[in-house]
């Protein structure tokens, strides 16, 4: 029986289920949660749509057998399950904003290892002793992988499920190659990264089943309506806008002022129209309201500059979302659901392009 419902899956608990969460509310899709204890929600700004809330690692493995629709998980769960680079699993944004870390090679502080190079040399000599590297990590394929590329070898990977950083101090392994953010949890445990060793650069992505996303509109029109908001919020994150009001001749000639500065250019320029004021309040001058968009580092910069050129009753508000025409990373699925469309006749792009 075929499936009607759009799910989307979230971590089911640490600082990815948190960001999650906490960035979907900031974009516009807060989730609806009654009971933690749950492993099911609501978004109310989408109808329709089911969360549930998995491993990180599970999500992956459902969005790829199709029971799961959408997923926010890691990118290193990802790339671990060999799902980073197409097959059934589309990424749909590879940049949230938020699960930031890296997967990166690390040794104990009083080894004489202090980069690949020295890792490199260290394999060997150990192979001529019969005793390849040991090295405690919950990411084997990619660490295989990388340790492949750098002709780091033989080694031996040992896969652990709990604590990697007491493996080398209690002897089941020499190294380990584990995630890091802060870097305080391998300094906590006399651990330093090797220069060279990171192995890759992960953060919250957005995931979709290929051939839901080919064969059912709706999840199509969901994965759009996602992007609209989230590229929204993205694009908006660390602008204000800047509204005030400017004598001049003429729109023309005041743009012309602004575009003379170095912070006052706005997106595609800035927005200058005339104000309309009541009878008695009307003058020789004429006035003229600006708007323009700026970054938060060059805000004050931006204040300084439009006061200079006559600029008054300056407000500045943050913006919450800025709207393209269409996102951008929607056209970039389309282009990559079309590679793969094959004449599939259910996968019409013409009703949401």
């Amino acid at each position: 029986m075929r499936r009607t419902d759009i799910r989307l899956a979230l971590p089911s608990k640490g600082i990815l289920q948190d960001g999650a969460i906490e960035f979907l509310e900031a974009c516009g899709l807060k989730v609806y949660r009654p009971n933690p204890r749950q492993y099911a929600a609501t978004i109310p700004s989408l109808p329709g749509v089911v969360v549930m809330f998995q491993r990180p690692g599970d999500i992956v493995t459902s969005v790829r057998a199709g029971s799961i629709d959408f997923g926010i998980t890691g990118y290193d769960v990802l790339a671990e399950k060999g799902a980073a680079n197409g097959g059934a699993v589309l990424v749909i944004h590879d940049d949230l904003g938020f699960g930031a870390c890296t997967l990166n090679l690390a040794v104990p502080e009083t080894s004489p290892v202090q980069s690949v190079g020295d890792l490199r040399q260290w394999a060997r000599e150990a192979a001529a002793a019969d005793r390849p590297i040991r090295i405690a990590t919950k990411f084997a394929q990619v660490t295989a992988a990388f340790l492949d590329q750098n002709e780091i070898g033989p080694f031996q990977l040992i896969t652990v499920d709990g604590t990697l950083e007491i493996a080398p101090a209690i002897g089941y392994a020499d190294l380990i190659c584990d995630l890091v953010s802060s870097g305080i949890t391998l300094r906590d445990n006399h651990l330093r990264m090797l220069e060279g060793g990171e192995v890759l650069r992960s953060q919250a992505v957005l995931i979709g089943n290929r051939l839901a996303l080919m064969r059912r509109p709706e999840v199509l029109a969901v994965a759009r309506h996602f992007l609209e908001y989230v590229e929204a919020y993205a694009r908006a994150r660390g602008s204000f806008l800047i509204t005030a009001n400017m004598r001049g001749e003429s729109a023309e000639a005041i743009a012309q002022r602004m575009f003379a500065q170095t912070t006052l250019g706005g997106l595609q320029g800035p927005t200058v129209a005339p104000v309309v004021a009541r009878e008695h309040l009307r003058s020789e001058a004429t006035w003229f309201a600006i708007n323009v968009i700026v970054r938060q580092e060059k805000l004050f910069e931006a204040v300084g500059e439009l006061r200079a050129i006559g600029g008054s009753g300056v407000v500045v508000v943050p913006c919450a979302y800025i709207f393209e025409e269409e996102p951008v990373r929607f056209r970039a699925m389309l282009d990559a659901l079309a590679k793969t469309e094959s004449g599939d006749p259910a996968f019409d792009r013409t009703g949401l392009s």
